[in-house]
């Protein structure tokens, strides 16, 4: 299958989902300038390797964790082939144990459903329930991809208008972390 660029939001939004809409309509309203590419959702990390070409920016690791009380959530980002190790990030968070958190609190607090997970689904975070993760990484690259709150739809945008528009308007803020890259063989 062939991808395709667009510029912006789609012309025709009446087939979208609503929480789709609502991505493209704030991201209009902050003046963020994105590009995105539909395709068949995308569930895995594999099936991101050709957005990741079509889009030419690395593909992002989106997960959604809790602590063993599950009391306390994080959305981590980090770039799609490092691996995630809990012990590492636990202990730069000084946290005694992470997992991966219930999709039932990924729909709660971020309306998104597992293989959705975006940084754009903060925007429906409004009690700021869960804190937000960014290897750092990603933060010197100067694009980041993203889910506009669905899985066939993948979109680009500059990480500055991320980290300095975005989520200043969505009442966030993030904490960088240091994941260690794969071992050497």
């Amino acid at each position: 299958m062939e991808y395709i660029i667009s510029h912006g939001a789609p012309e025709e939004l009446s087939n979208r989902a609503s929480k789709e809409t609502a991505v493209y309509s704030l991201l209009k309203k902050l003046g963020i300038d994105f590009l995105r590419t539909d395709h068949p959702a995308a569930d895995t990390m594999a099936d991101c390797v050709e957005i990741e070409k079509t889009l030419g920016v690395k593909v992002c690791k989106n997960l959604f964790l809790c602590n063993r009380q599950k009391t306390e959530f994080y959305l981590l980002m980090l770039p799609g082939g490092k691996p995630f190790k809990t012990k590492e990030l636990s202990s730069q968070l000084n946290i005694a144990r992470l997992s991966f958190a219930d999709a039932e609190f990924m729909k709660k607090y971020l309306n998104i459903l597992p293989g959705s997970v975006s940084v754009m689904g903060l925007m429906n975070d409004s009690e700021n329930k869960v804190r937000l993760l960014i290897d750092s990484d990603l933060l010197n690259d100067e694009y980041i991809s993203c889910h506009p709150c669905v899985s066939t739809s993948t979109l680009k945008i500059k990480t500055a208008d991320l980290t300095g528009k975005f989520l200043p308007a969505v009442n966030h803020s993030f904490t960088a972390v240091t994941l260690e890259a794969k071992e050497p063989k």
